[in-house]
């Protein structure tokens, strides 16, 4: 019962975006669209299952002076492997994802979790808290790029909801992304208030 609260943890009570405030540039550099967010989400939470697994499952070999360099060679690992199958395979996203792509490596949400729980849980543990982490950076993610993108373009999804005309410009731009993400962070504090 304890694995599945891991799970949950990353939804809402311990969101890495909303209310932790971790891995915010990729949070505000990439969420200009849904599919940019999702698509970085989906990149991180992959990192971050594989990782957890993997930290978990050589805890205990890994000595004290070299854990964090072995921690940040293991994930490195990984995101070698979400890049180039973007690469192969969805190349237009990769492109604009760019350079967060190989950021995943120092993202502290990644290394926190590879730290603070994977080398101190068993593998199932370690997976869920991952998969709970990455779904819920995956959530805020494409919440703030959907958002983003409807007030900026009019689209959601790269549909056209209305005109681009009325699109205001600044959501598209850095301080829609702060905008956003401030209104979304009151409302996710009021909510767990509630």
């Amino acid at each position: 019962m304890n694995q599945w609260k891991n799970f949950t943890k990353g939804f809402i009570k311990e969101n890495p975006t909303f209310t932790l405030l971790l891995g915010m540039c990729p949070t505000l550099g990439v969420t200009t669209s849904a599919i940019n967010g999702m698509g970085m989400g989906l990149a991180t939470a992959f990192v971050l299952v594989m990782s957890n697994m993997v930290i978990s499952i050589v805890r205990n070999g890994i000595p004290d002076k070299v854990h964090i360099p072995s921690y940040i060679v293991i994930i490195a690992s990984f995101v070698t492997v979400v890049e180039l199958c973007m690469q192969a395979y969805t190349p237009s996203l990769y492109k604009s994802l760019g350079i967060f792509i190989p950021l995943i490596v120092v993202n502290c949400i990644v290394l926190g979790r590879a730290e603070a729980f994977a080398s101190k849980n068993n593998v199932l543990s370690s997976v869920l808290d991952g998969l709970g982490m990455g779904l819920g950076f995956t959530m805020s993610l494409t919440l703030l790029g959907a958002i983003r993108e409807f007030l900026g373009s009019g689209k959601i999804f790269g549909f056209q909801i209305y005109s681009d005309h009325y699109g205001i410009l600044l959501f598209v731009l850095a301080p829609g992304a702060f905008i956003v993400l401030g209104y979304l962070m009151a409302i996710i504090n009021k909510i767990k208030k509630a």
